[in-house]
């Protein structure tokens, strides 16, 4: 529940049974999180939990931001990041880096690959969930 804690147990449970490829882009992306927490003040400590099942991040503080969630997308059954259906999150994404980052209907991002552009872009929509209450 701070800044990139141990995993806990439960959540630990879920990236253990991913396949390792899986695991290890979605790892990737769980540091993202908290990095992204570590360097902007508005989001704050972020609670890590499950949520239908899945890894959630959530900011402590409350009406800041909108729940991320880790898994993997079914119908493509690629590593992905989730976003609030009813935030307009993912619409924001397409609008400002079109075919640089790939999509799920306006629920996720999928995550291939965690590269410097990706990453990049990654960043940048973390950060838009994480304080998404401030900017609506």
């Amino acid at each position: 529940m701070s800044y990139m804690n141990a995993i806990p147990s439960p959540v630990s449970s879920v990236f253990e049974s991913l396949e390792p490829a899986q695991r290890d882009i979605l790892l990737q992306a769980r540091a993202l999180i908290f990095e992204v927490a570590r360097e902007d003040e508005h989001i704050g400590e972020i609670e890590e939990t499950l949520r239908w099942g899945e890894p959630a991040y959530i900011t402590c503080k409350k009406k800041t931001g909108s729940t991320i969630r880790l898994a993997i997308e079914k119908q493509r059954g690629q590593p992905a990041i989730f976003f609030n259906c009813k935030t307009t999150l993912v619409e924001e994404m397409r609008a400002r880096f079109g075919a640089e980052l790939s999509y799920s209907k306006n629920r996720a991002i999928l995550l291939p690959r965690l590269d410097d552009p990706v990453e990049t872009a990654l960043k940048f929509a973390i950060g838009a969930a994480l304080t998404y209450h401030l900017r609506s």
